[in-house]
């Protein structure tokens, strides 16, 4: 009898510890759960998803500590992709019944993967989202056609950028400009030591922009950046050539969880080593952001919207916040594009732009875009100072309206207000 009773005493001791320990689990998990919660004031505009952040600090000082155990969800249960960088805590937001927000305890089972990958290959780095590429990045030297000059060579730009059916939106290497290199921004008309150096149009040899090195890639749930150092060559002495200026190239690219559309960062720091700095004279190409557009699109299937309300007959040399560029498709079944936004803090914004003509190359109407600061006015860039210009571009298949374009503008240009509440 005795010994029954020493076994049934053990169990229950057992049993109450067991009860015990799921008691604090379930209350530990049930605190996490409910310790935090964050809205996103919905602002102006139609609902579209686009990248939200909330300080780390902020949760920090409401009693949140992030660890992996961690996910985010909306007020309705559904999982939020969410990516840390430098202090801020990313996440996409859109839908107005999707705008409140808290963190849940799932013991680390997101259901959420990590939908990029960047590889290196032969010369190009390229950022995948979703199994297909979106965009590439030259780093490789990428030398001209068989008979035409090696000044032609270069490093340094982006191409190509696809869209999310698969379309190519950029050209390099046309016949007729042999150094238009996808999407680049190099500055034309500038004074070096009182000498003039052109970095674009490589024919003349005075100056080239080329690839140095990578300092940063990173990969998450939510986006896929890299930082790429560029230097800006002045050849003007052959026999000591020397850098006129240091670029670095941020691309940030973010999946905003939607089939036909996809945006990208592209950001440019830059300063002068030169003792006398360098001037950006006033003209209409150089610097910003220039793109060459794929042979296919012409005058008849191109078309150009801006903020200010221009077409493509109007919009060359005016200035804009945001801008449209619309074509036919591959298949010539529908229609795909890029519209490009300007930062508020970009130099001249909204920035002048330079746009060809429906009658460029002999007639043909090929379409080249570009937001240029400098198009009216010089620019000074003193020494070791730094500078930057901040572009998103969304790519997209099908049709992106003004007032959508208005409301990705928007939000580029002013963060909405986050407002962290405990439970």
């Amino acid at each position: 009898m005795y010994n029954i009773l020493k076994i049934i005493r053990t169990y229950l001791e057992k049993f109450i510890l067991y009860c015990l320990a799921l008691i604090i689990f379930l209350s530990a998990s049930c605190e996490k759960e409910k310790s935090l919660e964050f809205a996103v004031a919905k602002g102006n505009g139609i609902p579209l998803n686009q990248p939200r952040f909330v300080e780390e600090d902020e949760l920090k000082s409401n009693g949140l500590q992030l660890d992996s155990s961690l996910v985010l969800v909306t007020a309705n249960g559904n999982e939020v992709p969410y990516q840390q960088e430098d202090g801020k805590l990313w996440f996409i937001a859109g839908k107005e019944e999707e705008s409140s927000f808290k963190f849940a305890n799932r013991q680390g089972k997101s259901t959420k993967s990590n939908p990029f990958r960047i590889e290196k290959e032969s010369g190009d780095l390229t950022v995948q989202l979703n199994g297909k590429s979106a965009i590439s990045y030259r780093y490789g030297m990428r030398y001209p056609p068989e008979g035409v000059d090696s000044l032609y060579e270069k490093s340094g730009y982006v191409h190509p950028i696809i869209t999310p059916k698969g379309d190519t939106l950029t050209r390099i290497q046309p016949e007729d400009h042999y150094h238009h290199y996808g999407l680049w921004g190099p500055w034309t008309h500038t004074q070096v030591n009182g000498q003039r150096v052109d970095f674009w149009n490589l024919r003349e040899g005075m100056g080239t922009v080329l690839f140095k090195n990578f300092k940063s890639e990173t990969s998450g749930k939510l986006f896929s950046s890299f930082t790429a150092s560029q230097e800006h060559i002045d050849l003007k002495t052959q026999e000591n050539p020397q850098i006129a200026l240091n670029e670095d190239v941020t691309i940030k690219v973010w999946d905003i969880n939607r089939p036909d559309r996809y945006m990208f960062d592209y950001i440019t720091n830059f300063s002068s080593p030169l003792k006398k700095g360098i001037l950006f004279e006033a003209y209409r190409y150089g610097g910003g952001l220039g793109l060459r557009f794929h042979e296919r699109w012409k005058a008849d299937n191109c078309t150009v919207l801006t903020s200010e309300g221009n077409d493509r007959a109007t919009a060359d040399g005016t200035n804009a916040k945001w801008c449209i560029v619309t074509g036919e498709s591959t298949d010539g079944k529908g229609t795909s594009g890029i519209l490009f936004l300007s930062h508020p803090s970009n130099r001249n914004h909204p920035e002048p732009m330079r746009i060809w003509p429906l009658d460029a190359n002999g007639g043909r109407g090929d379409m080249f875009f570009e937001f240029c600061p400098i198009r009216h006015e010089e620019w000074k860039i003193e020494p070791n100072e730094e500078y930057g210009l901040t572009y998103r571009m969304i790519v997209f298949d099908g049709e992106l309206t003004a007032q959508e374009a208005e409301t990705y503008w928007q939000n580029f240009a002013n963060e909405p207000k986050i407002e962290v509440t405990k439970n």
